[in-house]
């Protein structure tokens, strides 16, 4: 998996008008458990994938507005009635909740993930 952290810390790179840094924070055995990435306006977002193919790209921004946005396919029932559960996007807060358009690649949520940061933080 390191691997693959690896591999989305440099796509979050590329972003370099809104991300302050990036590091993969490991657990104590070694092994990594999600990419840390910091932003221009004090929030930060945080990437866990597994080798299962769960996921969440999560934004938080509480300290900032109040706000989170998250992009995941845990399987909670009450989203259940969404076209593409288990996908789903929290948008602004936990429980507004709506349809994902992410991508089903590594490689392409986090381009989309980043590239709606961007958007967002830059208008």
């Amino acid at each position: 998996m390191l691997e693959t952290y690896r591999f989305l810390e440099s796509i979050a790179r590329q972003f370099k008008e809104v991300v302050l840094e990036t590091r993969i924070i490991k657990l104590p055995s070694g092994e990594p458990a999600k990419l840390r990435i910091d932003l221009i306006d004090g929030s930060f977002a945080d990437v866990w994938v597994s080798v299962s193919g769960k996921y969440s790209y999560h934004w938080d921004r509480s300290e900032v507005d109040g706000t989170i946005y998250r992009y995941d396919n845990a399987p909670h029932k009450v989203w259940s009635h969404l076209t593409t559960f288990p996908h789903h996007f929290h948008d602004k807060y936990e429980k507004t909740v709506i349809e994902s358009d992410l991508p089903s690649e590594p490689e392409m949520q986090m381009k989309k993930f980043m590239e709606f940061i961007r958007k967002t933080l830059t208008g």
